[in-house]
């Protein structure tokens, strides 16, 4: 009969530390995961995932430069449309 296998789970504190050892006091993926008692893949995956939710969550250079072109293409817009209320008002006193 087949037993189904259990995972160790890691709390997500315990993770990012692990990760940390690699990318911040310089130890190697296999040598931080042998001094943590973890799988060197295991490592490599939640080293990987993390790269991507920081990469994810820091907008690109070309959007951090297309929302300040937004921002002052809608402070030119805003500056236009009291322009035109003020001439509208302008021409409807006149015309009476």
């Amino acid at each position: 009969m087949s037993q189904k296998r259990s995972y160790k789970q890691y709390p997500q504190e315990f993770k990012e530390e692990a990760v940390a050892l690699v990318t911040e006091q310089g130890y190697s993926v296999p040598e931080a995961a042998k001094s943590l008692g973890i799988a060197t893949n295991l490592l490599y995956r939640w080293k990987e995932k993390q790269a991507q939710s920081a990469s994810e969550s820091k907008p690109a250079e070309t959007e951090l430069e297309e929302q300040k072109r937004l921002r002052q293409e809608v402070k030119i817009l805003r500056m236009e449309k009291e322009i035109l209320k003020k001439a509208s008002a302008f021409f409807a006193k006149e015309m009476k």
